[in-house]
């Protein structure tokens, strides 16, 4: 993948594809022939690699090595450089050997010195199997790969390929005699590819003038290493059985193992909520639950018959509202908070010396129209995710252009070229946040902790450099204002493809690549890839969930990261650490399987002090999301989430390995005897069954046949153990993921990778394949693939499918706010947000993934289930709610009410309820850390968007669904003016604001008349007034935000 390939554009239905190169970008680079490098084991050439570039074994010293001299020293030899003895790194086109850092997560004591390391890659041999029976191209003509490979006897090095008393690895005892340097005149022999049976192994001869420890063996060191080991391994062992196996919970969050590395401990834990501020809570809960049957009991007994129609209202909308609060707070029972350990991650991870072996991620940005979602933004965007804190050559950013704008195309190209001298910057002085705009915009000492003396001189100069950078990205905004009558072309002249927006081809730009992206210092910089996906008129695109989808396979050709990063435009990395904090869960041996995503909290900018729409929306991120944490996990929100690749490919979560079953000693003969035979019939099926598979296997193999069956791919950590599949055939693969080889061969690779046999221009080539419009036709996309369709909050809906297949998610919240976005700041922005949201809500509770009917059987626990029924229902409670706050103005106009005269005990009752709402709201505040202020805009809030948007949610979801009239949603304006809250007061009339006002008017019209009344009749009416003019206030307060527009 390289990024002088120019914008590669095209059509698979049409046979079209076409690259565009910008002037003064060279061609592909021709192949040469380099010759004077030889071999400095065998004597051959060393050769070229696929692209015509000099074959580079060791990265570290260049020492001079073939390929396969290279290969055979990585599968049986040291795996070391012989000049700086560093660790062989795994380059493209190399079969993947035990120790390389895809297989590196598996932290297994048990088996630390097994050294077979074939069956760990299965996946991958299957994958390519399948590849090279479709696949017409992709194989290079210079370099070969055999089909079958043969190994030789291992024997391991007991030294573990370490120098002692400085004899070479290869000179140790045990090792074949072939192996040596003797021979041949004095000339060092290549080892044999391949073993001959006929030549027999035999033990080369110990010098007996030397010591035995010279060779490794008897040594006192040696001795001292070996009981050490085993002495931990006792230990380990010990701790297991005493446990009884009860920390190996089905979420692998038990107590911390007494283990003895610290880069073996685990890599975060849950820190549940203290005794002192979670027991009052809930059982504050028990009491209001009990208050409030009371409560029904004596309304539901006592009627009122002089204003019966108002009693049965007000009795139905609070039947509503206490079952809406049941959904909504038994899933906040169980609240948790987790801690990280980023060193014990490094320390796991990034060993000294080594290659770092910290998983791949692709980080996925999505944009649509850059008038509304301002080129500028994404750029910082971009920006910061190319600075992030994160090894260069495993992070890659695609960014979708939904649009095919030209406009966000050539910001992007400038956006990479401003990249090469501001990520240098960033990591160098180690600045956050890593977004050039909010950076300089910090009102903050900006030289604290800063020691290097440039540094302010450096400052300066990257501001300068960033405000022209400003300059240019105006100046192609301002350019972008008048569209030419034959349309947009491109520097060499040709049209743009993207000209016109409904009817145009896929196009991929590789803007920063592994042979293009290095920066002013000469560093490698994060891949960076323009996508816009093809679209033509028939074809149903699905919007933003159809543009995530073609990301998943857009990068799973080129790039196959085992873990997806996707952001909104406006969403840049506020703390450069926060893949890190995710790998901490997604990469634990003890939880990480398990996990399908990491959801971050959403954080924003700009936003005013009071907060007076609730934009921030602290009371759901910080409270009900850390209740869902302990559960099943939070849902998806959309942004800022951390996705393990398998979960997406709609792969059911690895299960554990349940308990051994009890023997049936205490039951009667019979009854043992039936337990028996059924359990040896059913053995003796299992069996024949392996043995049939594995005969199968060995035929397929023999014939040299691809194996296109899935069959018992099993991977366990610390007793879990996964089936993805057991026999899925070639072409159920293809119905559920597409006709592309290449694809359907990543889904194989759990580890990620990708695949070694095909070439850059054959990748391409594919990749323009995936994104074509009528590629997911007849396929499982969307329906059990990728983000789910079928919704405009197509984020809750792939969320709640992930955790039906018993997948887990994790809640992380850093200590400085992982990601950071921009939220609307009029309300009427605000209430249009709040309607696409509950219209998606309003369409998954019409849809055949409704929670209360779909997914049983599954992983889903009920507490979860409450949640996501609560995420779904909540847009019907507008019509209880917009009844509700008419009431108090009929009371007050009609001089009726909807209660009684209140006894003794029922006013007991009214108290008791208010009393308890309060106390339960005060101790959700205590233990979650949010303030009262937070809490009070939320409530406010609540009834604002409840009797606006909610409602008219309502209805649209309803036309969609009985009537089939789509509804098109408003994107959200990510930008504003200069400005710090220009828009705070803009008034833009909306018919969401009827509703409301008519409220309003109204309460305030009530609260007049009865007032009058009461002075006109006397003093013996005003108490009876006053139950109704708090009713009427009741609503005035929570509508006082908006009163102020």
């Amino acid at each position: 993948m390289e990024a002088s390939a120019g914008l590669v554009a095209g059509s698979h239905n049409r046979n079209e594809l076409v690259v565009i190169r910008r002037d003064g970008e060279p061609g592909p680079k021709p192949l040469k022939h380099l010759s004077g490098q030889i071999c400095q084991i065998c004597g051959d050439d060393v050769g070229l690699t696929g692209e015509g570039e000099l074959f580079v074994a060791c990265n570290e010293c260049a020492f001079p090595i073939c390929r396969t001299c290279y290969e055979y020293e990585r599968r049986e030899g040291s795996q070391v450089c012989p000049q700086c003895k560093t660790r062989f790194k795994r380059l493209k086109g190399c079969a993947r050997v035990a120790g390389d850092e895809e297989e590196d997560d598996v932290d297994d004591l048990e088996n630390e010195f097994n050294f077979v390391g074939r069956d760990k890659h299965d996946g991958q041999y299957l994958a390519e199997s399948m590849l090279q029976g479709h696949m017409s191209y992709g194989r290079g003509g210079d370099v070969e790969f055999p089909q079958v490979y043969h190994t030789l006897p291992m024997v391991p090095l007991l030294t573990n390929g370490q120098m002692v008393d400085d004899i070479p690895p290869e000179q140790h005892a045990l090792v074949p005699s072939f192996m040596g340097g003797g021979g041949g005149g004095g000339k060092r022999i290549h080892p044999l590819p391949f073993s001959d049976p006929g030549l027999p192994v035999q033990p080369r001869s110990m010098d007996p003038s030397k010591d035995l420890a010279a060779y490794g063996y008897g040594s006192v060191a040696w001795k001292e290493r070996m009981e050490n080991w085993k002495q931990k391994h006792d230990k380990m062992q010990m701790s297991r059985n005493e446990n009884g196996g009860k920390d190996w919970n089905n979420d692998g969050d038990g107590p911390d193992l007494p283990l003895m590395d610290e880069a073996r401990q685990p890599l975060s834990r849950k820190l549940p909520i203290s005794s002192s501020q979670i027991n009052p809570y809930r059982m504050i809960i028990v009491i209001r639950l009990v208050i409030v049957g009371f409560f029904f009991h004596y309304r539901v007994t006592h009627p009122v018959p002089d204003a019966y129609a108002l009693w049965l209202i007000s009795v139905i909308c609070e039947i509503w509202f206490a079952v809406s609060w049941i959904l909504d707070q038994f899933p906040k029972w169980i609240p948790i908070e987790r801690e990280t350990y980023l060193d014990r991650l490094s320390l796991r991870y990034e060993k000294e010396g080594q290659p770092s072996q910290l998983a791949n991620v692709d980080i996925f940005v999505s944009t649509v129209d850059p008038m509304k979602e301002p080129p500028l933004v994404t750029a910082n965007t971009v920006l910061s995710i190319l600075a992030v804190d994160y090894p260069v050559d495993k992070v890659s950013c695609y960014v979708s252009d939904d649009g095919a704008a030209i406009l966000t195309f050539e910001a992007l190209s400038e956006t990479s070229e401003f990249a090469k001298k501001w990520v240098p910057f960033c990591k160098k002085f180690n600045i956050e946040p890593r977004a050039p705009e909010f950076y300089f915009q910090q009102k903050i000492d900006y030289l604290k902790d800063k020691v290097l003396p440039s540094f302010v001189k450096e400052r300066r100069a990257m501001k300068r450099e960033y405000e022209e950078f400003k300059v240019r990205i105006n100046a192609l905004v301002a350019k972008a204002q008048k569209v030419p009558e034959e349309g947009w072309t491109m520097q060499d002249g040709t049209l743009w493809p993207g000209n016109n927006v409904r009817d145009h081809p896929g196009m991929i730009q590789v803007f920063l690549g592994q042979s293009g992206g290095h920066d002013m210092d000469g560093n490698e910089l994060p891949r960076l890839v323009y996508v816009s996906r093809e679209k033509r008129p028939g074809f149903t695109h699905h919007k933003k969930a159809g543009a995530m989808n073609a990301l998943v396979r857009v990068s799973a050709v080129l790039t196959n990261a085992p873990y997806l990063l996707n952001l909104d435009c406006d969403h840049y990395f506020n703390n450069s650490k926060a893949i890190r904090e995710a790998m901490c869960f997604m990469m634990d041996p003890l939880v990480g399987k398990k996990v399908c995503y990491v959801q971050f909290p959403q954080r924003f900018d700009g936003i005013d002090r009071h907060d007076r729409y609730a934009n921030r929306n602290t009371v759901f991120f910080d409270i009900n999301m850390k209740g869902l944490d302990g559960i099943q996990g939070p849902i998806y929100v959309g942004t800022g989430c951390v996705f393990r690749r398998q979960s997406l490919y709609g792969f059911d979560a690895p299960k554990a390995k349940k308990p051994p079953t009890r023997t049936c000693n205490c039951l009667p003969k019979w009854c043992c005897c039936c337990c028996c035979f059924s359990g040896k019939s059913k053995k003796k099926k299992n069996t024949k069954t392996k043995n049939e598979k594995k005969n199968m296997r060995i035929m397929r193999r023999d014939s040299g046949t691809p194996p296109f069956a899935l069959e018992g791919i099993e991977e366990g950590i610390e007793g879990i153990e996964s089936e993805q599949s057991t026999i899925m055939s070639e072409k159920k693969l293809e119905k559920k993921f597409g006709q592309s080889p290449v694809f359907v061969a990543s889904t194989l690779l759990e580890n990620g990778g990708s695949l070694k046999n095909a070439s850059p221009a054959s990748l391409l080539k594919e990749a323009i394949h995936v994104i074509s419009c009528g590629y997911e036709d007849k396929t499982d996309w969307g329906k059990e693939v990728g983000w789910i369709y079928g919704s405009v909050t197509e984020d809750i809906l792939t969320g709640f499918k992930m955790h039906c297949h018993g997948w887990r998610s994790v809640y992380c919240i850093p200590h400085r706010p992982a990601f950071k976005g921009s939220a609307p700041l009029n309300l009427s922005d605000r209430l249009h947000q709040v309607l696409r949201w509950a219209l998606g809500s309003v369409e998954i509770f019409l849809s055949r993934h409704c929670p209360l009917w779909y997914g049983y059987g599954g992983g889903l626990k009920w507490l979860e289930r409450f949640s996501y029924i609560n995420a779904t229902v909540y847009p019907f409670t507008s019509f209880p709610l917009l009844a509700y706050c008419s009431l108090p103005a009929v009371c007050l106009l009609t001089g009726k009410f909807i209660t009684p005269e209140l006894s003794n005990v029922a006013s007991l009752w009214f108290i008791s309820l208010f009393i308890s709402i309060f106390a339960t709201s005060i101790l959700e505040m205590r233990w979650s850390g949010i303030g009262i202020d937070e809490w009070w805009r939320n409530e406010q809030f609540w009834v604002i968007g409840g009797v606006s948007s909610h409602l008219f949610a309502v209805f649209q979801g309803l036309l969609k669904v009985l009537a089939g009239i789509d509804t098109n949603f408003t994107v959200t304006s990510k930008g504003g003016d200069d400005g710090e809250f220009s828009e705070l007061y803009t008034f833009k009339w909306t018919t969401l604001l009827i509703p409301p006002t008519t409220l309003l008017v109204i309460n305030i019209i009530g609260v007049v008349a009865g007032v009058s009344n009461a002075i006109n009749n006397g003093y013996e009416s005003w108490g009876p007034l006053f139950g109704r003019l708090f009713f009427a206030f009741w609503v005035i307060v929570h509508l006082y935000p908006f009163s102020k527009v």
